[in-house]
């Protein structure tokens, strides 16, 4: 059930869109500010943004398989300490070579693996290829051990070195930086927003996560921030693999293991964010995510 609540408070009117919903005999509430003395055109345009996003998050996971997730990050702190740095180097070597070939970079996993870990550069590589693999991986030590939130610094900073030596000269100034350029994306029927409106989007996209970071369970945080922000496509180059480490860092904060999306399952991926930026259905983007951790060998 959606509703608008009112509460007046010192002659003010404050209005919140409510989703009540009924789980296992009891009732809980989400609500959305809409704002304050809204009039009536004001109130059906925040109505409808508000019950957009409402809707997106509607019995997405069944009680199964919040059971499931409960179970997998228990055992996932269980995983040996042992064992760390041999999960560490093969998760992060299966994970920079699955999102860079993503995005077409040539790499095998080998060839990832002994340039990572053994400093061999593949024959018959470009010098770009090369060091998006480096790249990748510093970025994806970086958010290891970055202690703090979200923030659009940490952001541009994960873009910075992501992107580091890999983009055409007339690019270079677009590293580390919103895109000042109007950017499409192959395959697609929408635009992303254009260049000025990329900023105030961020900031939207990140005042939500704070809202919700401890209302929504960490899995679907992860996947509607991550597809929200493929929507926006804030860069002219890396969206993706900055936002698949952006959903990465967001599971490893809340202690659930990271999950690595298959270059051979790409077209899976890519069918469940059109339907999340286009149809506002996130379910099948989270139950591929689902799918994803219950295959899950190494537990990073």
């Amino acid at each position: 059930m959606v509703y608008t609540e009112i509460k007046t408070k010192k002659s003010k009117k404050y209005y919140y869109r409510v989703l009540s919903l009924r789980k296992n005999k009891k009732i809980t509430k989400k609500r959305i500010y809409l704002g304050v003395n809204l009039n009536e055109e004001e109130l059906v345009k925040k109505i409808k943004e508000a019950d957009k996003e409402l809707s997106a998050f509607k019995d997405i996971l069944t009680e199964d398989e919040i059971s499931f997730l409960k179970r997998l990050q228990n055992d996932f702190s269980k995983e040996p300490k042992i064992t760390l740095e041999n999960r560490y180097e093969a998760f992060s070597a299966l994970f920079t070579y699955n999102s860079t070939a993503i995005e077409g970079n040539t790499l095998t996993l080998q060839e990832t693996t002994r340039l990572l870990f053994q400093n061999i550069v593949p024959a018959g590589k470009s010098l770009r290829e090369v060091n998006e693999v480096l790249n990748h991986k510093k970025a994806f030590d970086y958010i290891l051990n970055y202690n703090e939130d979200i923030t659009k610094e940490f952001i541009l900073e994960l873009h910075k070195i992501v992107t580091l030596n890999t983009l055409e000269k007339h690019l270079t100034s677009q590293i580390g930086r919103f895109r000042t350029v109007q950017v499409f994306i192959t395959g697609v029927m929408w635009f992303p927003p254009k260049p000025g409106d990329v900023p105030a989007r961020i900031t939207k996209l990140l005042t939500w996560y704070s809202k919700n970071k401890k209302k929504i369970h960490p899995l679907v945080l992860a996947s509607y921030f991550h597809t929200e922000f493929e929507k926006i496509h804030p860069f002219v180059d890396g969206n993706g693999r900055v936002g698949r480490l952006l959903i990465n860092f967001i599971l490893h904060k809340n202690k659930f293991p990271m999950i690595n999306i298959p270059n051979a399952i790409k077209h899976k991926y890519y069918d469940a964010l059109e339907k999340a930026q286009t149809k506002n259905n996130l379910k099948p983007f989270v139950k591929l995510m689902l799918e994803i951790l219950k295959d899950t060998k190494i537990k990073l």
